[in-house]
């Protein structure tokens, strides 16, 4: 599906798909942060919209744990506990150990390039202290390794649930020892790439997602060690 912009109007046969669709991108992008009630009014205005197709659309995010039902009280963006977090970040690193060992068989040398130049981007951006444009190249590379894969139904895991912290994953502050490591384990991703080495890159992204778990949890709040 489409990505839809914020302030577009909304004219599909089925409005409560393209208003979830639009919700979920406000709560990736961290427009709409964990445990800020939602506002029914302020968003059938912002999408030109009645409230049905909007109630429907909170229903299907809450199935999916992007929002939580509130007695009585309408619906929240969900929050994340320490312990829930410890499990979600452990299937991720899993998801993506799993995606890097199947894009060694099947990715091609152009799309290693791609990744290559998001690369050389994103240390560009590191080296010049841009935080939002390192993170968001680092994404990009990750999501191109996903795609490599050739597996929509490990996509779609994958996108379900690490959606629910993405904002988080690519925006929370890191130490400049940490920033370090990131780019090391990138720079020997590709080389793994490359080698089409899936057993090692498997460990690696493993590792990697595993290494974030503690500058996650600290931007949740989170207090008891990972």
């Amino acid at each position: 599906m489409n990505k839809i912009e914020p302030g577009i109007g909304i004219s599909r046969r089925y409005l409560h798909d393209e208003v979830a669709e639009r919700m979920r991108a406000l709560i990736r992008s961290g427009e709409m942060e964990p445990k800020a009630r939602i506002n029914e009014g302020e968003l059938t205005e912002r999408f030109g919209i009645s409230r049905t197709p909007l109630r429907e659309a909170i229903k299907i995010l809450a199935t999916e744990g992007l929002l939580e039902l509130l007695p009585n009280r309408g619906a929240r963006v969900a929050s994340i506990s320490d312990t829930e977090l410890e499990e979600m970040m452990e299937v991720i690193a899993g998801l993506e150990a799993t995606a890097g060992d199947l894009a060694c068989r099947t990715i091609s040398d152009g799309e290693i390039d791609a990744i290559e130049v998001e690369h050389v981007a994103m240390v560009a951006a590191w080296k010049a202290g841009d935080e939002a444009g390192y993170f968001s190249h680092n994404r990009r590379i990750h999501e191109a390794i996903m795609v490599a894969s050739r597996n929509t139904v490990l996509a779609n895991i994958y996108e379900s649930l690490a959606g629910r912290i993405q904002r988080s994953r690519y925006s929370a502050h890191q130490t400049p020892d940490q920033w370090s490591r990131a780019v090391t384990e990138h720079e020997r991703m590709i080389e793994l790439l490359r080698a089409r080495d899936g057993t090692a890159l498997s460990t690696l992204m493993r590792e990697h997602i595993r290494g974030k778990k503690s500058v996650i949890a600290a931007n949740y709040g989170a207090v008891e060690p990972l």
